[in-house]
């Protein structure tokens, strides 16, 4: 369980509600990820722009093996999502 206070949908404003809007319609949610770093807006973004490039950028790696590269990262950090 988080102990961060998190921004809930309802209360985000101005570059944080653009970005939970962007979230919802990409993923149809908003991860809590997302609204752990949504204390600093500018910081999720910034989160935001290194997952997709890692993520969805051209890599010598192929998108399931970063895929699997991140659950075995997320296992070893005993993180749950």
């Amino acid at each position: 369980m988080a102990y961060i206070q998190q921004t809930q949908i309802h209360q985000a404003v101005g570059l944080l509600k653009t970005i939970y809007d962007n979230a919802i319609a990409r993923a149809g949610k908003v991860w809590n990820i997302v609204k752990l770093t949504g204390i600093n807006p500018r910081m999720t973004r910034a989160h935001l722009g290194l997952y997709q490039s890692i993520m969805h950028k051209d890599s010598a790696l192929t998108p399931r093996m970063r895929e699997a590269l991140a659950v075995i990262v997320s296992s070893a950090n005993e993180c749950h999502y």
